[in-house]
């Protein structure tokens, strides 16, 4: 059994129903039988998740450039040229559709890469959001450590095309219950092509984005 605390495991400790403490190292829960006369103790693995920081930077094409692109607003008429996406997409369905995520903060356990697909994400509510990146390695075993990582403050009117096998967390924001996001990718991407790090299981920690 996992004692849990948003965002953070409790140490681990020795508990009995009276709640008191009776030592540190490994957990156990201990429930009193129903007579009172005799206690069941469980183990448990519970541990605290260390917190790394990244600070956000401003979204410039020359920063993003080796995660993606940043696609702006164009005069109607323009003729396809570089500052356009560039979209691979020939290996599914295309799904073009409209992502509503509720509050989830600035912090992140796991972060994904698409191998299959080009990601196109960008926000239609009103507020700045936050991403994650970092360059592709092509293995969910050479997952990004704290150096690899960088965040990006995205602001409305802008959307960004992740390359194929960029490592992404989010979209993360907090200055609403919810938002809404347009999102292109393939029709079974998040089945078949969801490839995850999961940093608060196989390494102990989180990420919390400054701004």
């Amino acid at each position: 059994m996992l004692l849990h605390l948003p965002g953070r495991l409790h140490a681990k400790s020795t508990v009995c129903p009276d709640n008191r403490v009776l030592h540190k190292g490994p957990a156990r829960v201990c429930k009193a039988s129903a007579k009172g006369q005799a206690h069941r103790c469980f183990a448990t693995t519970a541990q605290r998740l260390q917190t790394l920081t990244l600070k956000a930077e401003d979204l410039t094409p020359e920063a993003f450039a080796p995660f993606g692109q940043v696609v702006g607003p164009t005069i109607d008429g323009k003729n396809f040229d570089d500052t356009d996406a560039a979209l691979k997409l020939d290996l599914g369905t295309p799904r073009f559709y409209i992502m509503r995520l509720p509050r989830r903060g600035l912090t992140f356990d796991r972060i994904t890469y698409h191998a299959d697909v080009t990601q196109c994400l960008g926000g239609l509510t009103p507020g700045d959001w936050y991403l994650a990146v970092a360059s592709p390695t092509g293995s969910v075993q050479q997952f990004p450590t704290q150096q690899d990582l960088h965040a990006f403050r995205i602001p409305v009117g802008k959307f960004v095309k992740l390359h194929q096998g960029t490592w992404h967390a989010g979209p993360l924001f907090n200055a609403s219950e919810s938002m809404d996001f347009y999102n292109l990718e393939l029709s079974d991407t998040n089945q078949v092509d969801h490839n995850t790090h999961v940093y608060s299981k196989q390494d102990g920690l989180q990420y919390e984005v400054q701004i």
